[in-house]
């Protein structure tokens, strides 16, 4: 495993970290046996990050951090969020009361003394524009429950305005051979504040491996069948913002990043790994096998010069036309 700064904080975190979403749910089944066998595997191979939130299964997948990195609280660092349990809409929702509630039920979950990384969970730009809400986190960190925050984001916009403040020290984004905007203008920024980027959404969830066909169908309970218009949450979550449809037909266009590489997955990570602004990358995972090729992403090649303009011209040319919602 290779570790990364998370920004200034003084934590080294592994480059390939996880993001626990999908054993939450909202994802399909989902088996907690096999869910802590896996974090356990992934402990072991040297992942030290976890991403969670509290509206993940309405807590569930904080508490399976809980029972997985019970007694290395102190190696192993967790992320979560907070928001979305409420009207992400209403000023309430963001008050000392309110956001002290969400922080110590989600401790209580995850039985820890602290948060190492408290994010807000994607809120509506003009909550962050008003400013209360850092005021409260930096009450609480103050207060011990939390080490550390940052911002979940949804646009570059909202990540830039998010670095002007000094005390945010991770953005987590959405990012990916999809969705390469952030490389402007948002990741030399960070550089620069040493803000630490977390990438979310590393395969747009899935296409990027190359394992769906156009007629694909997915489970009611999946995201990918509920919101790939947006009808639950912000569409930029699923399929990066673009059709399912579309979204196939574009990663069939990327078959030769495979030349030489294990599989489109892999070079997909192995292509955001290769910006060196990033701390890590959080895919999700619902067993061993998918955190196996998660971490073999390690041992790819980089890409060439040539083949980081190759995909730069084919964003630009045939993908960022087709990303729906602000981003």
């Amino acid at each position: 495993m290779n570790y990364r700064p998370l920004g200034d904080t003084g934590i080294n975190i592994s480059e390939v970290s996880l993001g626990t979403w999908a054993i939450g749910g909202a994802w399909g089944k989902t088996n907690d046996d096999e869910s802590l066998r896996s974090l356990e595997y992934a402990i072991d191979k040297g992942v030290n990050f976890f991403d969670t939130a509290d509206v993940y299964g309405d807590g569930h997948s904080e508490e399976l951090l809980a029972k997985a990195t019970k007694g290395k609280e102190d190696k192993v660092f967790i992320a979560t969020k907070f928001c979305r349990a409420g009207d992400i809409h209403s000023q309430e929702n963001y008050t000392y009361d309110a956001v002290r509630t969400y922080c110590e039920a989600s401790l209580k979950r995850l039985n820890r003394e602290a948060i190492d990384l408290y994010q807000i969970h994607c809120p509506p730009f003009e909550i962050l524009k008003d400013g209360k809400v850092f005021e409260v986190l930096d009450r609480l960190q103050k207060e011990g429950k939390i080490r550390h925050y940052g911002v979940s984001v949804e646009t570059v916009e909202e990540g830039l305005f998010c670095l002007e403040n000094p005390n945010v020290k991770a953005l987590q984004v959405i990012f990916n051979i999809f969705r390469q905007k952030p490389l402007e203008e948002l990741f030399p920024k960070a550089k620069e504040k040493e803000v630490g980027i977390l990438v979310r959404l590393p395969l747009a969830s899935g296409l990027l491996t190359g394992k769906f066909t156009d007629t694909h169908t997915f489970e009611e309970d999946d995201h990918r069948h509920f919101n790939e218009n947006g009808e639950a949450f912000n569409v930029g979550e699923t399929f990066a913002g673009l059709g399912f449809q579309k979204g196939v037909e574009l990663s069939n266009q990327l078959r030769w990043i495979e030349d030489g590489r294990t599989s489109m997955a892999t070079a997909s990570l192995r292509w955001i790994l290769d910006q060196k602004e990033i701390s890590c990358v959080i895919p999700g995972f619902k067993n061993q096998r998918q955190i196996e090729q998660n971490l073999s992403a390690l041992h790819e090649k980089s890409f060439s010069t040539e083949e980081l303009e190759r995909l730069s011209q084919f964003y630009n040319e045939k993908v960022k036309d087709f990303i729906r919602g602000p981003y």
